[in-house]
């Protein structure tokens, strides 16, 4: 934290030092994000001809729409275009959405690059993010008044941002999981928990059980990965490690009278933690090679938290036809798009941007000719060889390269080019 420092006073010598390497890398890395982020989208283009784009990076302009308006979206270039000196929230990306610029939503706005635009798209969806708030708890990013160093994970269903401590399950420290599903997506998808027993990465979850009914509620801190039952609650006496799989059994054995049917996708009451068993099952009307239904032969339990997954975990969704239904009266069909990912779209934008990325030395050397090439490059290698040696002296002593160093570099380099040239004769054959 920024304060955290302000105590006694850094001398300026002490100051932490940012090498010229470290300004290289981060540049680049932040250069790599923005081509994932954005090289799948155009620039320069309206994507409202594209219809509704599968993946786009978009965004939300607070001042045409602001909150109190109806939510509204723009495509990267209608951005550049059309609201340079707006204030603007980053969406990062969404899926199958038109762009709104210009239409019913936009009062006094006219898009610039496609003026033509019909007055809704009904097909778009929209949520808090559009006004700038995320999460469960309705907060900006990043917010100036939640000094707590929290990262956000996007849900890959309702696309929403979420603070990793609201999720009821603490993500994996490893950071090893590809995607998540959140919990409100989690109850009105439940068909994913028989999956998520088999494929989800697992979690340390923190449980207290509540003191009027014995349910089990998820715990949003993070000190303690512990899990607690009812009367070692009460009395605030935590479990070691070594317990979690034996008072685990104990719960599961308590919670077996409380077993229920597949939830419905309403948002009807239910316990936070059900284990369902291969019974609740035994009126399906799925066919008998469908994956989902052979899952739900074994037991498995469902919690009020989000659940992580790994990487092409979607190739094991089943399939069949009455699966592809649920999906579709569910809303996910895209679950089994395997481009559909944001992996997939930021792998595609590197790609794009790689391909369309030109390096400047090269268009320069191919509009030479033989001698100008050799000549080129008998000077950057100089160049690259000069500043090197020059550099290592302020790395062998441990000094900072400062701004009037390298003005010096370049003013004597130039000097030393001056004379070769001068001092240099021709001759004509």
């Amino acid at each position: 934290m920024a304060g955290a420092e302000r105590g006694g006073g850094r001398p300026a010598e002490q100051e932490p030092v940012v090498s010229l390497v470290d300004v290289l890398e981060e540049d680049e890395e932040l250069e790599n994000e923005a081509c994932a982020v954005l090289g799948g989208s155009d620039s320069e283009k309206c994507s409202y001809s594209q219809g509704s784009v599968k993946r786009q990076a978009l965004y939300a302009c607070s001042t045409c729409t602001p909150e109190g308006e109806e939510p509204a979206g723009i495509c990267l270039a209608c951005s550049y275009e059309c609201h340079g000196s707006h204030k603007l929230f980053e969406l990062y990306t969404k899926r199958n959405f038109r762009c709104d610029c210009g239409n019913s939503k936009f009062k006094n706005l006219e898009c610039k690059l496609l003026p033509e635009k019909g007055k809704l798209n009904s097909g778009n969806k929209y949520n808090d993010n559009f006004f700038g708030l995320y999460c469960i708890c309705k907060r900006p990013y990043p917010d100036p008044e939640d000094e707590i160093p929290d990262e956000m994970i996007q849900c890959v269903v309702c696309e929403d941002w979420f603070h990793g401590r609201h999720l009821g399950a603490i993500p994996p420290e490893s950071g090893d999981f590809q995607e998540m599903v959140c919990q409100a997506c989690m109850k009105r998808c439940s068909f994913l928990w028989a999956y998520a027993a088999q494929l989800a990465v697992p979690t340390v979850t923190k449980m207290v059980a509540a003191e009027d009914d014995g349910i089990l509620n998820v715990d949003g801190t993070e000190d303690q990965k512990v899990i607690k039952t009812e009367n070692e609650a009460n009395h605030h006496e935590s479990i070691s490690k070594e317990n979690i799989l034996e008072k685990g059994k104990d719960i599961k054995e308590e919670s077996k009278a409380e077993q229920v049917d597949e939830p419905s996708t309403s948002s009807g009451s239910e316990s936070d933690l059900q284990t369902v068993s291969m019974n609740e099952h035994q009126n399906t009307e799925c066919h008998s090679g469908c994956k989902l239904q052979d899952l739900r032969t074994k037991k498995y339990v469902k919690q009020d938290t989000a659940t992580y997954w790994p990487h092409n975990w979607r190739n094991k969704l089943c399939t069949c036809s009455d699966c592809m239904k649920m999906y579709a009266d569910l809303e996910v069909l895209f679950l089994t798009d395997e481009y559909d990912t944001v992996l997939a779209y930021e792998n595609k934008g590197k790609s794009d941007q790689g391909t369309d990325r030109r390096d400047p030395l090269m268009d320069t050397l191919n509009s030479m000719n033989r001698v100008q090439q050799v000549e080129l490059i008998c000077e950057y290698n100089d160049l690259k060889t000069e500043l090197k040696d020059y550099l290592r002296r302020f790395a062998d002593e441990g000094t900072v390269v400062k701004r009037e160093d390298i003005q010096q570099f370049f003013e004597e380099f130039q000097s030393r080019k001056r004379r070769r040239l001068d001092g240099m004769q021709y001759y004509c054959s």
